[in-house]
């Protein structure tokens, strides 16, 4: 049965019929949905063949009266709207007239039955949104009654009035929130002033129904056609009409309006009053904001507000989802209002009780902290954007600056009638401490937490919007610590009570409180920081030794480390307690419980780092420095460690071994550091010399990827004063390198590439990568030295480091085969480049010949094979061009071009960061050429790519898919650029050759027209001339071009017939000529900008006679 259908649906395609099979379409469409496999893909075929043909569209109207499926009749639309997005403008008047007429008699007919299936709804949103379309496209000129129009039939019907307050909405949206990217900025531009023109027919139709209408869908459609409206009509319409007293007394406190309402003020709330508004614009605001306080008040029968007493996180979780969306269009509301309007209210209350308790503002505030507890993370963000926003204008109020200087804001501010704001907030600010205290989200450091299934383990995840999240509420928390460090600190000591006296015990609480905790750090004065920290450590302590259970202890000792990582400048000041606490550490090291052992390597790599010189002096007390104790106990710190944590560990020691000045002392205490790997190292070299068969042991090759890592670490943190230790391993870390590329070529020859998935080949691959890592980490640790120190020294360790380096790397890269090639070879080479610069260049030919035409054939051929090799290619070719372009000039011509063809394919890419870097280097590469090379060769380059460059850039910023992945900006910049460059004279050979007339902007110009007509000959020529003219004239004015791109992109979607009056090209134009004559006038202000034959007659000096006399 389905195969029959599909051999009858060619049937579909054939326009040559009168009537369309509507019992075939939707036994076809029927297919699509309900069928599966090769049928279903069968079925979409036909169908897109059928929505892609340019007739399809005269079919519709068959499909819409006859069909008995509301899938078809959708589809039928569909069909119809993207005629009207792309080809409405060649359609006949007649034809267009027609459509209109019948799409807009269906909408009569279908909504004025009041009581429609949800299907039926659905159909009918999608006519209105193709009836909005059409709209876009005839409003005002070839229907100039549609607003009147509108609003007559509004006045027949109330479920047409209703669906009419739909369409006004969805044409509302289009014209004002949708428009960029929709229609051209001018478009735009006469349609929101159109819309504004005529806006008070349609104002006064919903003051109608909303003063005398009791349908309830009809008064809802309506509130939210006005939500819409809000955004952008004149403030007028608002603050001097009865809207906020409609709003607030009538709407607000029933319940199937409650919602919308709340919207409705909190758009009224957030509007920015003109500089010239009469003053009773902000008695207005406050009225608005007391009457909806009192309704929140007013307890009423069968009315569900919220009274004061309301427990409002149990409401919440209690509520159905219109009570929860309540709560959180409430905290929308009270937050926007207060932070738009805070002063006015302050004012008002003040003026009108001398304080802020018990008034409207008092019950506000209480509102938002307690809508604060609610336990849902999108209702608290809301509230702490507004809390965070206080604190920090508090905090910022005269005479609060300087953090040092803060006293316990009870006493600073004794008297009551203290003319300081902070005054006032003091109760809630308190109230509002111990709500983010309890609510404190988790740090990015801590890696022990409780997951879903109430178990300990260790966080894997870095969830960014906790992490974002945090810091809010962290830099929240510091600033109420600033405004009352007394009080922040009374109630952390409370809550730590509670938790050793077991009346608020949880390892929820119990982190909440040590995360607020850390995150206070360096907000207390430093005598109070150190008491409260030794009464928070000693407390935990005990805390620890109480609780029974490695669970519990394992939360504990999480927090112990966190609270300790948080506080460097106490421990840097307490010697004594920082060893306590580094020893701590050493002990949680042998703690086995899931992640104490992690969060024991990253502490003390973060103590390390912020308190390194302690580490390397002798402390009072002590005979040694702690550095020593730790070398000599190193094997039994990292006994229990994995090979991960060994490697935080040795970046730790790292760190404070980097400390130590004296550089004989510094490199034993590498030495010694080195020792355990070293001896590994030793013996496997030894083994291999006499039987290079060993580096083919799985076990053997793991230890050599572990010991290069701890190398790794140890690099990362000492620095360039890691130079004798990688020294000592240099060349036979190189030999290891080259005897595993041959065992895995061997393996490869042998198994074909299929053996590159073994996980003994993978860890082969792993040494040659970590050798890679380890160099790349050292070579870039000389940007951390002096350029007197370094420049000395760049020739002995390019002689030492470089060619061997070289001999080793390139020629294995080569001859791999492209999946065994290893993408770190790219990397260090930009470093070594980035870092030696200039004395490099004479190795970038050999580089080039080994490295970049077979990476460019690995990834030419689409955008995503070898990810790492291609962003690794192209930052290659950035640091060649940033840091040694002279080199370029040493290569054979056609090989450039290949990089010049590079550039064009990164800019291409549909990855955002390589269309970025691609965009970098080309306007790098035009940098260098005009400022690093003689002018023959600059325009010897401009004569031979600068029209290929920009017409590959040209169909980039044409596309609008492609234009999208870096955004327009960045494409702006370029263009601009290409541009300026011409118009400013930098080119100066011609661009079309040697037998040119024309000057080189007006042949690119022509050039430009001709490339963007080819490619789009829908357009009409005047379309085509005025975005090349706007190119030029916006080429300083990069916002002022993206939205000119963003135009073009705009117009290219549609097919334009002889009218093209909607599109205001007569305007546009004369828009880009007047940019064009203000970059002229700015150019001929400065003398010498203008070449003397485009300067004006006007302008020439008047002839010689009228000026002083020359000497003879």
């Amino acid at each position: 049965m389905a195969e029959e259908i599909l051999v009858k649906a060619s049937k579909l395609l054939e326009f040559n019929t009168p009537v369309i099979d509507v019992s075939l379409l939707d036994a076809v469409i029927n297919l699509m949905y309900c069928g599966t496999g090769e049928i279903q893909r069968k079925a979409q075929e036909i169908l897109t063949m059928l929505k892609e043909n340019n007739e399809a569209w005269t079919r519709v109207d068959a499909v819409l009266e006859y069909s008995r499926s509301l899938q078809s009749k959708y589809f039928a639309l569909q069909i119809l709207e993207n005629l009207v997005n792309t080809r409405w403008r060649r359609l006949p008047r007649d034809q267009c007239d027609g459509i209109k007429k019948y799409l807009v008699d269906r909408i009569i007919s279908i909504s004025s039955n009041p009581s429609l299936s949800e299907d039926e709804k659905v159909f009918l949103n999608k006519m209105n949104m193709v009836l909005v379309q059409i709209v876009k496209r005839e409003w005002p000129k070839h229907w100039p009654t549609f607003i009147s129009d509108i609003v007559g039939s509004s006045r027949s019907n109330e479920s047409l009035c209703r669906n009419n307050m739909v369409i006004l909405k969805l044409l509302s949206e289009e014209v004002f929130d949708f428009s960029s990217g929709q229609m051209t900025q001018t478009k735009a531009n006469h349609m929101k002033q159109q819309f504004c023109s005529e806006f008070r027919a349609i104002f006064e139709l919903c003051q109608h129904i909303l003063e005398s209408s009791t349908n309830v869908m009809l008064v809802e459609a309506t509130l939210n056609t006005l939500l819409g409206f809000l955004v952008w009509i004149p403030v007028g319409y608002i603050f001097e009409t009865n809207l906020i007293e409609s709003l607030t007394a009538k709407f607000l406190s029933i319940l199937p309006f409650r919602n919308v309402t709340l919207m409705c003020l909190t758009e009224i709330a957030g509007v920015t009053f003109p500089k010239n508004a009469p003053p009773a614009y902000s008695s207005t605001i406050c009225r608005l904001f007391s009457r909806t306080m009192q309704q929140l008040n007013t307890v009423r029968l069968n009315v569900n507000m919220l009274p004061p007493h309301t427990n409002i996180p149990e409401a919440y979780a209690m509520g159905n989802d219109n009570d929860q969306k309540c709560i959180s269009n409430l905290a929308l509301f009270l937050s926007t209002i207060l932070r738009q309007h805070c002063k006015i209210i302050e004012a008002e209350c003040k003026e009108k009780i001398g304080e802020l308790l018990g008034t409207p503002f008092d019950l506000a505030m209480n509102y938002l902290l307690a809508i604060s507890e609610v336990d849902d993370m999108e209702v608290f963000k809301i509230c702490l954007d507004y809390w965070n926003w206080l604190v920090a204008e508090l905090y910022r109020e005269p005479p609060l600056t300087n953090p040092l200087l803060t006293m316990n804001l009870a006493i600073q501010l004794i008297r009551k009638d203290s003319l300081c704001t902070r005054y006032h907030y003091v109760p809630y600010l308190s109230r509002l401490r111990s709500v983010i205290i309890s609510r404190m989200a988790k740090p990015e450091e801590v890696l022990v937490v409780e997951n879903d299934e109430g178990e300990v383990v260790r966080e894997t995840i870095m969830d960014t919007d906790a992490i974002s999240l945090y810091r809010t509420m962290r830099e929240t928390l510091v600033y109420l610590t600033h405004l009352d460090c007394a009080d922040t600190e009374r109630i952390m000591t409370e809550k730590l009570q509670n938790q050793t006296n077991g009346s608020e015990w949880s390892w929820k609480n119990l982190n909440c409180l040590c995360w607020a905790i850390g995150s206070i750090s360096g907000a207390l004065m430093e005598e109070d920081e150190k008491r409260f920290l030794v009464m928070v450590i000693r407390d935990l302590l005990g805390l620890c030794e109480q609780k029974r259970g490695k669970e519990n202890k394992a939360v504990i000792a999480s927090n112990i480390m966190y609270v300790v990582g948080q506080y460097p400048r106490f421990l840097r000041a307490h010697w004594k307690f920082l060893k306590t606490v580094i020893n701590k550490l050493f002990e949680f090291m042998h703690e086995t419980h899931e992640g104490v052992q992690d969060m024991a390597c990253d502490t003390f790599i973060k103590i390390a780092n912020k308190c390194r010189r302690h580490f390397v002096i002798i402390q009072a007390g002590e005979k040694e420095p702690f550095i020593e104790e730790i070398l000599a106990s190193l094997n039994t710190i990292i006994c229990d460690l994995s090979p991960a944590q060994v490697h935080v560990f040795y970046e730790a020691v790292g760190y404070t071994i980097s400390a130590q000045p004296v550089q004989i002392v510094r490199d034993n205490l590498i030495e010694r550091l080195m020792s355990l790997p070293n001896h590994t190292w030793d013996d496997v070299i030894l083994k291999a010399t006499t039987n290079v068969e060993i580096l083919k042991d799985i076990e053997v090759v793991k230890n050599l990827v572990n010991i290069l890592k701890t190398n790794s670490a140890a690099c990362r943190s000492i620095g360039y004063p890691f130079l004798p230790q990688l020294c000592r391993i240099y060349l036979d870390m190189l030999n290891v390198y080259k005897v595993t590329s041959e065992n895995i070529n061997s393996a490869v020859t042998l198994h074909g590439e299929s053996v590159l998935k073994q996980p003994l080949i993978k860890c082969m691959r792993a040494v040659k990568t970590e050798v890679l890592r380890l160099i790349n980490t050292w070579i870039s640790t000389l940007s951390s030295i002096s350029e007197s120190a370094r420049i000395p020294e760049l020739p002995s360790i390019y002689m030492s480091f470089v060619p061997p380096l070289f001999d080793t790397v390139l020629f294995d890269y080569q001859r791999n085969v492209p999946s065994a090639r290893e993408p770190e070879v790219l990397s260090a080479c930009t470093v070594l480049i980035t870092q030696m610069k200039e004395k490099v260049s004479e190795d970038v030919p050999k580089i080039l010949d080994a490295l970049f035409g077979c990476t460019l054939e690995m990834i030419n051929k689409d955008f995503e094979d070898f990810p790492e090799h291609r962003i690794n290619f192209f930052q290659f070719i950035r640091s060649i061009i940033v840091n040694c372009f002279t080199a370029l000039m040493l290569i054979p011509p056609a090989q450039f071009t290949l990089i010049v063809d590079a550039i064009v394919w990164a800019f291409k890419h549909t990855t955002r960061n390589i269309t970025e870097i691609g965009l970098e280097i080309l306007d790098r590469l035009l940098d260098s050429f005009s400022t690093k090379v003689s002018p023959d060769m600059a325009q010897s380059f401009y004569q031979q790519y600068y029209l290929t460059i920009l017409s590959h850039l040209l169909s980039v910023v044409t596309d609008s898919t492609m234009a999208q992945v870096a955004g327009l900006t960045v494409f702006a910049v370029t263009l601009g650029r290409m541009f300026r460059e011409l118009e400013e004279g930098l080119i100066k050979v011609p661009l079309q050759g040697p037998g040119q007339v024309k000057s080189n902007v007006e042949y690119v110009l022509e050039y430009t027209f001709e490339l963007l007509k080819k490619a789009f000959p829908h357009l009409t020529d005047e379309q085509v001339r005025i975005i090349v003219q706007g190119i030029l004239s916006y080429d300083n004015d990069v916002e002022k071009l993206k939205e000119h791109l963003r135009d073009f992109l705009v117009q290219i979607k549609e097919y334009t017939g002889e009218d093209t009056s909607d599109l205001y090209l007569a305007e546009k134009e004369q828009e880009v000529k007047a940019a064009m004559e203000a970059k002229r006038r700015a150019a001929e202000a400065v003398p010498g900008i203008l070449n003397p034959h485009e300067i004006s007659e006007e302008m020439i000096e008047e002839p010689m006679g009228n000026g002083p006399a020359l000497n003879a």
